[in-house]
């Protein structure tokens, strides 16, 4: 292609909106121009980016069995309503009607309707396993949109969803859309990892992101340098870091720390290492009769260590908070404890509170914890001499690097991450139960489908990708996904007949040896031109100059070298393709 047959718009400098690399990057390079909050044009050499990924991702999906479909965006409410989704899915749900004043949807995902389409052409054993899978777009409608198209609110999907008979057929197609995953991932040429997650508001029972590393991820992985785990920080299994509970040796006592309501303050005043210390934070769960009016509330007092943080999703899945919990209120803790938060702790509460250690203070002594009064703490206190043993212990902390690895084989480290894949294994109860999706089986009778859902985000990967790679210059594309696999540049190309048959010539040789390659025909000067493609990021260059043609050379350099080096113009096109197979 020549550059002439497309459409190039760069910026010198980014719009003052643009607030992260891949935004402003985006915005410079002519891949996206914004048309509302949230919601983007996708200019010509954008749309060649996503083209790229929609190619390998149907090509890996087709391998692996999925079939493709196309599922509308606008859904209609009663498939939502059968599920409960249409109430509970929050404000990120557009809702529209239409003129007769019905409900329906603008998707952000398609279970319901896949699923009514498994209960009307699935019916039988024989027909299964299916998986059908389509790339289309979706609409949350985010509170903040932000990052472009990191947190854009209209945005590209592929999404697959895997029907199985039993269980064990469910498991089997989650692995074979987790393998396919890692191939496709593979061939994008990112630096990824596969992590194990919360299912969150999809639903299920087994659930891996697909995470592509860079320092700007809003995710934290936890992962073990030496094995093969890793899992998302609110996931991460965080064992107990001490071997058992010493024998008490110290009195309980009640000490002044007048002012000092953090841990760290109080380490620092009593001299004390912090991971002496026990924080305290108070949830919780109110009870609603059968109106959804509060009946009740139940406070729960969880402990972690001083040095360590609270892990929400953990919380939520206890016995007692499944159901929903809230950090309480004033009021609440001053009821219970007869002071306010800086000074909690689970001895000689006022009222009764359940007490859920994490895994390390249930086996702390002689620890440190609030006194329930202000400006007082208790130090030296002992589980079982001084205070009942906790109600429940349970993994309640966020891990933090230097833990042992759940797998035994070493220890954690942190690293940040961007979500851009999902595989969820879902069973039964979410969807297919409620929408009374069955098929017959051996004897006759009907069987609720057993589920899974994968997707990933087109349009996020472009934002993923440069983030990843991008240097002060511009974008650094990986050669699958690069809007051009090359492009040749020639110095002169208007005012020089030899550089311009040349050019045309080696361009000619390259779209035959099936590289993708632009030849920038526009007579730009050298300097403009080799910095539209180092910011628009081609992972090649080929630079054909009088004096080179001359010689019978031209220069070709790597996007991420820093000096170009000298090929034989009769062999240009076998080094360029080396090249970008590389």
């Amino acid at each position: 292609m020549k550059a002439s047959a497309t459409f190039i718009s760069t910026l010198k400098e980014a719009p003052a909106d643009a607030e992260i690399v891949s935004h402003r990057l985006m915005m410079r390079a002519g891949l996206i121009k914004r048309l509302g909050a949230g919601i983007y044009n996708y200019m010509p050499l954008g749309l060649r980016v996503i083209r790229k990924i929609e190619a390998i991702i149907r090509e890996e999906m087709n391998r692996a069995g999925a079939v493709e479909l196309l599922m509308p965006v606008v859904q209609p409410a009663e498939l939502w309503q059968e599920t409960g989704r249409f109430q509970a899915y929050g404000p990120e749900l557009l809702r529209v009607k239409d003129r007769h004043q019905r409900d329906f949807v603008i998707q952000p995902t398609s279970e319901e309707v896949v699923t009514d389409i498994a209960r009307q052409e699935l019916r039988s054993y024989k027909q299964l396993p299916r998986n059908f899978y389509h790339i289309q777009t979706k609409f949350r409608d985010e509170r903040r949109p932000r990052f472009g198209v990191m947190r854009g609110r209209e945005f590209t999907m592929k999404d697959a969803y895997s029907f199985d008979r039993d269980k064990a057929g469910a498991l089997a197609s989650y692995r074979l859309m987790f393998d396919a995953y890692k191939r496709i991932f593979d061939r994008f040429g990112l630096q990824y990892r596969a992590v194990a997650a919360d299912t969150g508001a999809i639903g299920g029972d087994a659930s891996h992101e697909f995470q592509v590393i860079a320092e700007t991820g809003e995710d934290a992985i936890a992962y073990c340098p030496t094995s093969d785990y890793a899992a998302n920080v609110e996931l991460a299994e965080a064992l107990a870091l001490l071997p058992e509970r010493a024998a008490p040796s110290k009195p309980m006592t009640k000490t002044p720390t007048p002012g000092q309501a953090t841990c760290a303050d109080v380490a620092a005043l009593l001299g004390i290492p912090l991971a002496t210390t026990v924080k305290a934070l108070v949830l919780a769960a109110d009870d609603r009769n059968e109106a959804g009016d509060v009946a009740g509330t139940t406070l729960w007092l969880l402990l972690v260590r001083g040095d360590h943080s609270l892990n929400e999703v953990k919380a939520g899945k206890l016995p007692g908070l499944k159901g929903g919990f809230r950090f309480a209120g004033a009021a609440e803790i001053e009821a219970h404890f007869g002071c306010q938060p800086g000074y909690l702790g689970p001895v000689a509460t006022r009222r009764p509170v359940k007490v859920v250690a994490d895994r390390t203070v249930a086996r702390m002594a002689d620890f440190v914890c609030g006194a329930n009064e202000a400006d007082f703490h208790l130090t030296g206190v002992n589980w079982g001499r001084d205070l009942p043993e906790p109600e429940l212990v349970a993994d309640i902390r966020n891990v933090v690097a230097g833990d042992p690895a759940p797998d035994g084989k070493g220890v954690l480290a942190i690293q940040r991450g961007i979500e851009v894949g999902h595989v969820f294994y879902l069973g039964t109860k979410k969807y297919s139960e409620p929408m009374h999706a069955t098929f017959l089986d051996e004897q006759g009778k009907p069987q609720p489908f057993e589920m899974g859902c994968y997707g990933i985000g087109v349009t996020r990967i472009l934002g993923a990708a440069i983030e990843q790679n991008h240097d002060e210059r511009g974008i650094v594309w990986p050669a699958a996904i690069a809007p051009f696999a090359a492009v040749i540049c020639p110095i002169g190309y208007e005012r020089t007949p030899a550089v311009r048959e040349a050019a045309e010539r080696l361009h000619d040789e390259l779209v035959a040896l099936g590289v993708d390659v632009v030849l920038d025909d526009r007579g730009e000067r050298p300097g403009a031109m080799f910095a539209d493609w180092e910011l628009i990021g081609v992972p090649v260059r080929i630079v054909v100059s009088p004096r080179g043609v001359e010689a019978g050379t031209v220069e070709v350099q790597g996007r991420r070298e820093s000096a170009a080096t000298a090929a034989a113009l009769a062999d240009a096109a076998r080094v360029v393709k080396e090249r970008v197979a590389a």
